[in-house]
């Protein structure tokens, strides 16, 4: 059992509700791997309270935070600085206080991408054009992170055209927009949207025209396997669930506030899968 001392490094995760999140899990298990003396607690924040609460956790000498639904516009706003992946995600989902400052990141995108390489190995962003299903946050995080790593091209999908068409816009870049996947010469398809979770309708899209190598990924995590990674895996293709985004997002966090590099290995997915449906 690990005690903690008044030198305990303390951060959590910013959240209303918050109770559904794995965060304390997962950073928990790093925590009593590494031996560290420190903790990660949930922490439910009412909207109207956000800022006031952002800054008293300052104050009391936490370190930082992760900032989940609704709060990552609002964390934006409540920074004293921000990088340039939450500049261009246009959101913070990670809180770093230091010398009495709120610096603010989107590690969303960084998450995305490690977890891609981590579950389908070979791939890398330049290997062809993406397609997103959807665009909301996870969508502006991904296909920011797509670009900047050398996607050649990422086209959007959303049932309403205009906001995809809002978010080309603000991307910039090589971002196209169309009413249905183009998937003949994709590499890589991603659904961003909630179509697939428990409690949901499931996904429907025709993954025949996907070549051989494509990969498809979704970041639902609830199921592990949803219908659509399902019906890739029966065509043939790589499929990368969305357990591998939350535990990657999670690691340039965890080094900023404990001072330790933490390893997404078998362990951790175990752990924080315990309770998840496999399908």
């Amino acid at each position: 059992m690990r005690l903690l001392t008044g030198h305990a490094r303390l951060a959590g995760v910013l959240g209303w509700p918050v109770s559904h999140s794995r965060s304390p899990r997962l950073h928990g298990h790093w925590l009593a791997t590494l031996g560290i003396d420190g903790a990660y607690l949930p922490l439910p924040v009412h909207p109207d309270r956000f800022a006031t609460a952002v800054r008293a956790l300052a104050d009391l000498g936490f370190r930082g935070a992760n900032v989940t639904i609704p709060h990552k516009l609002a964390a934006f706003e409540v920074c004293d600085v921000v990088d340039a992946t939450a500049r261009r995600a246009g959101a913070v989902n990670t809180l770093v206080f230091r010398d009495g400052r709120i610096e603010g990141s989107n590690t969303d995108g960084y998450g995305f991408l490690e977890s891609v390489k981590d579950q389908a190995p070979g791939w890398q962003p330049g290997a062809g054009p993406a397609v997103l299903l959807g665009a909301g946050g996870a969508a502006r995080a991904i296909a920011a992170a797509l670009i900047d790593a050398g996607c050649p091209r990422v086209t959007l999908v959303n049932r309403s055209r205009h906001k995809a068409e809002a978010l080309a816009g603000d991307l910039g870049g090589p971002v196209a927009v169309a009413d249905a996947p183009p998937l003949e010469d994709a590499a890589l398809l991603v659904n961003t949207t909630s179509l697939g979770m428990v409690g949901h309708p499931p996904l429907e899209v025709d993954l025949a025209p996907l070549g051989a190598g494509a990969v498809v990924s979704d970041i639902v995590y609830v199921p592990l396997e949803t219908p659509l990674l399902a019906a890739a895996r029966a065509r043939g293709l790589r499929a990368v669930d969305g357990l591998g985004m939350l535990l990657h997002q999670a690691r340039p966090g965890f080094e900023a506030w404990f001072g330790a590099a933490p390893v997404v290995d078998a362990a951790l997915r175990e752990v924080v899968a315990a309770d998840i449906p496999k399908r």
